[in-house]
C-alpha cells in the first residue's frame, strides 16, 4: 500500500500543481534521520512522501480536526504513530525512538498542528527525540499548498514549492529538570530557525527578521491542547 501511494503522489501532484522542487542534492542516502518541517496545510504530510524516497514513517496527532473527512483516509492507509496532544505521548514518542535508533525515517512537524499559517515555536517533542537518539534532521519549506484546492475550483493549478534544506546536527540535551527543559526549547528554537530560512519571509512568524512580522504573529504559538487532552476540543480549533 506504501509503496502505491508513494507512486500515486507523483501523477498527483503533477496533475493537481505546479509543484517546483530545489534542494533534492540534499537527501540524505540513509537514516537515521528527522524529517521535520512547517505545518500550515493538512496536506503537508503527502508532500512528505511525494519527497521522499525512502519508506517514511510519521507522528502525528491522533484526532485531524482541520482535514476534511474524505481525506482522513489517506493517514490510516500510510499508517503512523498516533499521539493524543496534551497528554505526554510518552508511548508514541517511545516508539518514534525505536525507529530512529533503527535507522529508520521519521517524518514530523514540530509545531504540532496546523492551526495557523506563519511559523510558531515548536512542542518540545521533536527536539527530545532529537536529543535522545542523536539523529540528524533535514529541514523542508512547504509552499504554498493552501492554495491548492482553491486554486482547482477556479480552474488552474496552484504554483507550489518543496524546499529541501541541508540535513543539521546532532543535539545533545543535558541535565535534569528546568535546566534539561531550556535546552530542549533552544533546540526546538534552532529546528524552527532551519525551516524558516526555507519559506518566504512573509511567513516566518516568530522567526522573522522584521518586528512587524514578529509582532502581526502574536497569539499563533498559543497551543490550542496546552491545558485539554486532544479529542476533547476536535471541531472548536479554527
Amino acid at each position: 500500500m506504501r509503496r502505491f501511494l508513494q507512486w500515486l503522489a507523483r501523477p498527483a501532484f503533477g496533475v493537481l500543481t505546479d509543484l517546483d522542487i530545489t534542494g533534492i542534492e540534499n537527501l540524505p542516502k540513509t537514516g537515521p534521520l528527522l524529517m521535520v518541517g512547517n505545518h500550515f496545510s493538512f496536506i503537508d504530510p503527502v508532500c512528505f512522501v511525494r519527497l521522499s524516497p525512502w519508506q517514511i514513517e510519521f507522528l502525528g496527532g491522533a484526532d485531524l480536526p482541520r482535514s476534511p473527512l474524505a481525506t482522513r483516509i489517506i493517514p490510516l492507509l500510510w499508517g503512523y504513530h498516533p499521539l493524543y496532544r496534551g497528554t505526554g505521548a510518552k508511548d508514541s514518542l517511545k516508539a518514534a525512538e525505536g525507529i530512529l535508533k533503527q535507522g529508520g525515517i521519521l517524518g514530523i512537524f514540530p509545531e504540532a498542528g496546523n492551526w495557523a499559517t506563519v511559523l510558531r515555536p515548536a512542542r518540545p517533542g521533536t527536539a527530545f527525540l532529537a536529543a535522545r537518539t542523536g539523529a540528524p534532521l533535514l529541514p523542508i519549506g512547504l509552499v504554498g499548498l493552501n492554495d491548492v484546492f482553491p486554486s482547482l475550483k477556479r480552474g488552474h493549478r496552484a504554483r507550489i514549492q518543496f524546499n529541501i534544506g541541508k540535513p543539521f546536527g546532532p543535539f545533545k540535551a543535558e541535565g535534569h529538570g528546568q535546566k534539561h527543559r531550556e535546552q530542549l526549547e533552544e533546540i526546538g528554537h534552532e529546528i524552527m530557525r532551519h525551516i524558516a530560512e526555507l519559506i518566504p519571509p512573509e511567513r516566518r512568524g516568530h522567526y522573522s527578521n522584521d518586528p512587524a512580522i514578529r509582532a502581526a504573529a502574536k497569539g499563533t504559538e498559543i497551543y490550542p491542547w496546552a491545558d485539554k487532552i486532544e479529542g476533547e476540543v476536535i471541531g472548536q480549533v479554527h
